[in-house]
């Protein structure tokens, strides 16, 4: 593609980073591999076909590449409309889930949308980053049109449901994007050590006022006050498999570890 090609096509190639691109192509690739590997095991446990967990990712690992190329090929400003756009519906449905969402040990973070369970915050995240992003390269003006002002105000809303829900793993992540965000835009000192003494208050509220908060700070820090069946499996694979582990067809714990399909999928 020669760089004085202005079709769609041309001015994607030399302005996309092609570099992230081909990462996220080969991520996308391990991961369908690792997933045909490690959720055989499970999908019988559950008694489903062995490639059960495979079909249902390959059907939306599809769709889902085809939607990055295609937000790939939209202008900064078409990426701030969509964020924007997702940002409102994440927000959205995040309240709604507060009412309709499914209770989960005591927390309700996921929503039913078109046969589909999801969590909104998923959506928010990355939205709020352009949205914030945005907000920081406005022309400073005064009052609540200033950048900065609607980012707090933003984040206040956006870390006001997290923890209705709660879901104070979501928030902290929330919290440290912003907080990168204004650090990299050259946030006052001060203010940016206003903002750190907040989230470790909200940290420490959180251990107190709830209990699964408190049960997973604890195991963390005191590994043996609790049952770290799923933790102390995982570090027995790397252990006897190393990070390379021992072949095709040879791993054992993914016969007996719960979530060797999801959260513990390289072990």
């Amino acid at each position: 593609v020669l760089r004085t090609d202005n079709s769609v096509l041309g001015r994607w190639w030399w302005t996309v980073d092609r570099w992230s691109m081909a990462a996220l192509m080969l991520l996308s690739a391990f991961g369908a591999v690792l997933v045909m590997a490690a959720s055989p095991s499970v999908a019988e446990r559950m008694q489903f076909d062995s490639f059960h967990f495979v079909h249902r990712h390959l059907a939306t690992l599809g769709p889902a590449l085809l939607l990055m190329l295609g937000v790939s090929l939209l202008s900064p400003v078409g990426v701030r409309r969509l964020a924007l756009l997702l940002f409102v519906f994440g927000l959205l449905l995040m309240v709604l889930v507060l009412v309709f969402g499914t209770d989960t040990n005591g927390a309700r973070r996921w929503v039913s949308l078109a046969g589909l369970s999801m969590q909104p915050s998923e959506l928010v995240k990355p939205s709020f980053a352009v949205v914030t992003a945005w907000l920081l390269t406005r022309p400073k003006k005064q009052g609540w049109l200033h950048g900065r002002v609607l980012s707090i105000t933003l984040l206040i809303f956006v870390l006001a449901l997290l923890v209705t829900q709660p879901d104070f793993g979501m928030a902290l992540v929330v919290g440290a994007v912003w907080l990168s965000q204004h650090f990299i835009a050259g946030m006052p000192p001060h203010a940016l050590v206003i903002a750190a003494v907040a989230g470790v208050v909200g940290l420490v509220t959180g251990y107190f006022s709830l209990s699964h908060v408190q049960s997973r700070i604890d195991r963390f820090l005191y590994p043996d006050t609790g049952d770290r069946y799923q933790v102390d499996t995982a570090l027995n694979a790397f252990a006897n498999g190393g990070l390379l582990g021992r072949g095709p067809g040879e791993g054992v714990v993914k016969d007996t570890l719960p979530d060797a399909h999801a959260d513990f999928i390289f072990a």
